[in-house]
């Protein structure tokens, strides 16, 4: 589930980003539905451009060890740069998986990945420097 907190948090925020702090914007639609079943879907569009939409539903319901919930849904809007970003996105035990044109992908050809964000790599190379110690007196 936090996989897809973070994938409406990082939604909210791209949205946000384009708004100005005392501007309305109306809903120009919405539509949502919530099933028995655990499905749902959703979508929505605003006057500024914002368009998303969602649907899950509960894979393997009643099987403890193989139940999860499978997302899927798309969202576009404009970034404050006047770049239209529209992402499309699965969520399910394989992670969660977006795909945009702005994302970063690895060249096609060689398989190499894109590069590591340098706030990212000094965070895994502090934590390499200091693992933690286990405390085996509480095993």
């Amino acid at each position: 589930m936090k996989w897809y907190i973070f994938a409406f948090a990082l939604f909210a925020a791209a949205s946000a980003a384009t708004l100005s702090p005392n501007e309305p914007i109306p809903i120009v639609s919405q539509e949502q539905e919530v099933n028995f079943d655990g499905s749902y879907k959703f979508a929505y569009k605003t006057g500024n451009g914002i368009d998303a939409e969602e649907q899950g539903l509960l894979k393997n319901a009643g099987s403890p060890d193989a139940e999860v919930q499978e997302v899927s849904g798309s969202f576009s809007y404009t970034a404050p740069d006047g770049t239209p970003i529209q992402l499309t996105y699965i969520a399910n035990e394989e992670g969660f998986q977006p795909q945009g044109a702005h994302l970063p992908v690895a060249p096609v050809d060689d398989n190499t990945p894109p590069p590591i964000p340098a706030a990212i790599q000094r965070s895994l190379e502090y934590n390499a420097a200091h693992p933690e110690q286990e405390d085996t007196t509480k095993l």
